[in-house]
């Protein structure tokens, strides 16, 4: 595994965590905290998690193996025979919807997944300050990312934000929540709030808005076309003058052979 799957597989702790087992079954089966079967397991970001792999009704020792995903988790020696213990310190947001699989190793068709269920609340907190020129354009993003899938609201000067459909465009996906205001105007200064809340808590994020005076258009098309002007005509006047300006140079050269 790469460097990502290792800062992950780091988390998972090889301890003996106090977990109950499972109780027996016909035939040579394992159980993952007393579930013989594929499960769900909610579990809080921040939190503790203990999962405990048991080999039931065997006649002979049998090694284990734990899998992340398709990576293979690193077990220390006296923690794969016949009972398996993981520890996952803390649970993240990123082991949301992740798969840890317990396997037998002489038979791999022989396993038993368990499936978390984290939730978390977006990473949304501080402050930024924005400046745009008025009339342009201007978006405001925030992270939504959130299980339980949150509520998004926008907020202007801690008062709920009126979206004129003229004025304003939102753009919600399970991730982002984000609010464009088409053409800003100096009406728009102010603190603009994203705020996300769930059954689990809320989060907020506050957008300080600058609108500044619109910057003069400098014309230069304008200055171009009269850069050409200018160049015909001393072109030509220096073609209107020709003969005039031969002449000097013939008699320059006269003179300059006559001394």
């Amino acid at each position: 595994p790469g460097e990502g799957s290792r800062d992950v597989v780091a988390r998972v702790q090889h301890r003996m965590p106090k977990c109950p087992h499972s109780v027996s079954f016909a035939g040579v089966d394992l159980s993952v905290n007393n579930n013989a079967f594929d499960f769900t397991l909610s579990a809080t970001s921040g939190s503790l998690l203990s999962l405990s792999c048991l080999v039931q009704n065997n006649s002979q020792a049998e090694e284990l193996l734990w899998y992340r995903a398709g990576g293979t988790v690193d077990l220390k020696a006296g923690n794969k025979e016949n009972v398996s213990n993981i520890c996952i310190s803390p649970v993240t947001a990123d082991d949301n919807g992740v798969a840890f699989t317990c396997k037998l190793k002489r038979n791999q068709s022989v396993q038993v997944s368990v499936i978390l269920d984290v939730q978390f609340l977006p990473a949304l907190s501080g402050e930024e300050s924005l400046l745009v020129e008025e009339e342009k354009q201007v978006t405001l993003k925030c992270n939504s990312k959130s299980n339980p899938q949150g509520q998004a609201i926008w907020y202007k000067n801690n008062n709920t934000l009126i979206l004129e459909q003229d004025r304003y465009q939102v753009y919600q996906t399970s991730d982002v929540f984000q609010l464009s205001i088409k053409k800003a105007q100096k009406s728009d200064n102010g603190t603009y709030t994203c705020l996300v809340k769930s059954d689990f808590g809320e989060r907020r994020k506050d957008f300080h808005l600058i609108v500044e005076d619109k910057k003069p258009v400098f014309p230069t098309e304008a200055v171009i076309a009269a850069a050409v002007v200018v160049a015909l005509t001393i072109m030509f006047g220096i073609l209107a003058r020709r003969e005039k300006i031969f002449k000097v140079w013939k008699l320059h050269f006269l003179m300059k052979s006559l001394v």
